[in-house]
């Protein structure tokens, strides 16, 4: 990768305008857009971890989300992955459009339509996403692109089946249909409601959970 911006260990040294989204929360990097090799790109950027106790993290971060793009490189429904700098900054296409959340002329059945086709491939090569929302999907010329694999996942073929697995895939597609009811009106099918429905053992832990967070929140 082409050098990135200099850093001065606080802010990423980038005109205002291209900066797109400031780190605040802990291990959340600061993502700007830059031209590389005359085209534009998008840069991750955890360099403010640098020399610190979550350096390490930070490092892990970028590793994992290069690996996962680096595994889907060539497909249309994610960035093209164009390399890392030092560990703690990532580099990937630079997609134009609008995130589900900001598209301000309505989004097409079409596109949900793409979306769960590209959610289901997703899947079957043994990745979950585990954030899909809204401002995590691009639709650029009608074709929805994932953003941030940060927290997505890869499974070995011999625990694609496992109840956690599966529990991961119903969470991705059930913010799918969440996004499709909430941005088009369409409510699903009785039967994907009963696909995505959560098993007994999931609704005890959010019980439990619950439970222990009303807790907590009475002692401070």
């Amino acid at each position: 990768m082409n050098t990135l911006p200099t850093f001065d260990g606080d802010t990423p040294l980038v005109p205002a305008n291209q900066l797109l989204k400031r780190g605040e929360r802990l291990l959340e990097p600061d993502v700007y857009r830059i031209q590389l090799e005359g085209r534009p790109a998008v840069v991750k950027d955890y360099r403010r971890y640098q020399g610190t106790p979550l350096s390490p993290i930070a490092r892990l971060l970028v590793r994992h989300e290069a690996k996962v793009l680096r595994r889907l490189q060539g497909w249309k429904h994610a960035p093209a992955l164009l390399g890392t700098l030092g560990g703690l900054a990532l580099g990937m296409e630079y997609i134009p459009g609008d995130t589900l959340t900001a598209s301000v002329q309505g989004v097409s059945q079409e596109v949900f339509d793409q979306l769960q086709g590209a959610l289901a491939r997703l899947h079957a090569a043994g990745i979950t996403h585990n954030d899909l929302h809204g401002t995590n999907v691009m639709v650029s010329a009608g074709v929805p692109v994932l953003l941030d694999f940060t927290s997505a996942l890869r499974w070995p073929r011999w625990l694609r089946n496992n109840p956690i697995t599966r529990q991961l895939r119903r969470s991705d597609m059930k913010n799918l249909v969440k996004m499709r009811q909430r941005l088009t009106g369409q409510r699903p099918s009785a039967e994907q409601a009963a696909l995505l429905a959560e098993p007994g053992w999931v609704q005890g832990l959010r019980r439990v959970w619950k439970r222990l967070y009303r807790q907590i929140k009475r002692q401070d």
